[in-house]
């Protein structure tokens, strides 16, 4: 089944760049492009892509809003968001993922691992695996308060951090600690050698936790075990 892609850039030499890359691959394909997050909206609405390669810097409209709106959106709620960014550090990226975003991937990246993000976000995995990226978001999160306000205006959010707890709380134990195993950067296969159990319980019990807990995708759960602190940054 081929992958359909939408590129949101205000850079035009960057979509082209990004479409020549997408469509060279057999199983891929770029059926449209934007050039701000208001535009990307409306083509993604349009379009019903399966990935979306959103650049968050873009003028009127950014690729937050945009962000924000797809995912808020519920018939759009199987087109899943890839952050891109020119920083390596860029303090909107966890501001992304608390909006709905599947992770992200510098616009260095190699062409290869471009391809292969939009082949993980289509599958409904995290781009968050390797150990950097872990880090980076950890910081983010540690310093933000929740839906990425910052510490200071986090008490405003109160509401909103209780509901998270109690539905923490509507986890097992054995999901709470796929939850915890998850926020590691652990894949499934990898988490069910952890804890001795398949690949495909492992699923189930992450996709129960994904029910519980409202997350759209996996990221989020990355999200969530940093939120509540069953992953620490640097842990």
């Amino acid at each position: 089944m081929t992958i359909r892609v939408v590129l949101a850039d205000d850079q035009a030499l960057l979509r082209s760049a990004f479409k020549v890359l997408v469509d060279s691959d057999p199983g891929m394909e770029a059926v449209g492009e934007a050039s701000d997050g208001a535009e990307a909206l409306e083509t993604v609405r349009r379009l019903h892509p399966d990935v979306v390669l959103m650049d968050i810097r873009m003028p009127g409209c950014d690729g937050l809003a945009a962000t924000r709106a797809i995912t808020a959106d519920p018939r759009l709620q199987d087109v899943k968001v890839v952050i891109l960014t020119t920083f390596e550090v860029d303090e909107y990226v966890a501001q992304a993922l608390r909006a709905g975003a599947s992770g992200f991937i510098g616009k260095g990246a190699e062409p290869e691992e471009l391809l292969a993000a939009i082949r993980t976000a289509a599958d409904g995995d995290a781009l968050l695996s390797p150990a950097a990226t872990r880090g980076l978001i950890a910081t983010f999160l540690a310093q933000s308060g929740p839906y990425g306000e910052s510490t200071a205006a986090a008490g405003e959010e109160e509401d909103g951090a209780a509901s998270a707890a109690d539905a923490l709380d509507a986890l097992t134990g054995r999901e709470r600690e796929v939850l915890t195993l998850v926020g590691g950067g652990l894949n499934n296969d990898e988490i069910g050698e952890r804890l001795s159990v398949s690949p495909l319980t492992v699923k189930t019990h992450v996709n129960r936790t994904m029910s519980k807990l409202g997350a759209r995708d996996r990221a989020q759960l990355v999200v969530a075990a940093y939120e509540n602190g069953l992953v620490r940054p640097g842990g």
